[in-house]
């Protein structure tokens, strides 16, 4: 397994462990989560980047998990089953770079003066449709309060744009403790020997627009 020291957040160093196990075919469901693991899950994601570019988001909302259960199910299934991407391999792990966005209990947005971008995420529910977006997506891909919550319900809820205006459709803020990993490598190894200028190609990624819990009582 690769050296977690360039990371000293509990977090982001278990759900690296996580993903290590799960990537060198080991038991990632024998390893401890940090102590704040016996909390309740409110919801938790994982982002993986590589070289500044997405590589997997994926996030658990079930809340009869615990937080560290959580933080363990969004680990593997961002490196895993991420639909977008193939599974993370071993010669990826010193490429990743790892995000965990700790999500805390949402409550009701009353109008659109409650949302505040920047600070709050959104979950938009109707039935069984539902979508998410952290907080960080609204600032990365500088969406306004209107397109924030537009795409969340035509990119992730599957319900048309305007439908958060709909008194039917309930519409939930939260805010996200979000905990880095510190990059590991800033450049594929071409770049670097091409010359390649970090002031142009190290340019932070835009957060990714992330997909929904894949745990199966969210799916």
């Amino acid at each position: 397994m690769t050296d977690a020291a360039p990371t000293a957040d509990p977090w982001t160093a278990f759900a690296r462990r996580v993903i290590e196990s799960a990537v060198h075919e080991a038991d990632p469901q024998r390893l401890e989560p940090p102590p704040a693991g016996a909390q309740p899950n409110h919801g938790a994601f994982v982002t993986l980047r590589k070289f500044n570019r997405l590589r997997g988001c994926m996030g658990s909302l079930d809340v009869d998990q615990t937080l560290g259960e959580a933080v363990r199910t969004a680990a593997l299934s961002a490196a895993m089953h991420d639909p977008r991407f193939g599974s993370v391999s071993s010669a990826e792990l010193p490429e990743i770079v790892i995000e965990v966005s700790i999500l805390t209990p949402p409550s009701p947005m009353r109008t659109i003066a409650d949302l505040e971008i920047g600070r709050h995420g959104i979950l938009v529910r109707k039935d069984l449709q539902r979508g998410l977006f952290l907080p960080q997506v609204a600032t990365d891909h500088h969406l306004d309060k209107e397109a924030f919550l537009s795409r969340c319900c035509s990119e992730k809820a599957g319900l048309p744009a305007e439908a958060w205006r709909d008194p039917d459709v309930e519409v939930l803020l939260f805010t996200s403790e979000v905990h880095h990993e510190r990059p590991r490598r800033a450049e594929p190894p071409e770049k670097v020997a091409a010359g390649a200028s970090p002031a142009v190609e190290n340019r932070a990624a835009p957060a990714p627009i992330v997909a929904l819990a894949v745990s199966p009582a969210n799916e």
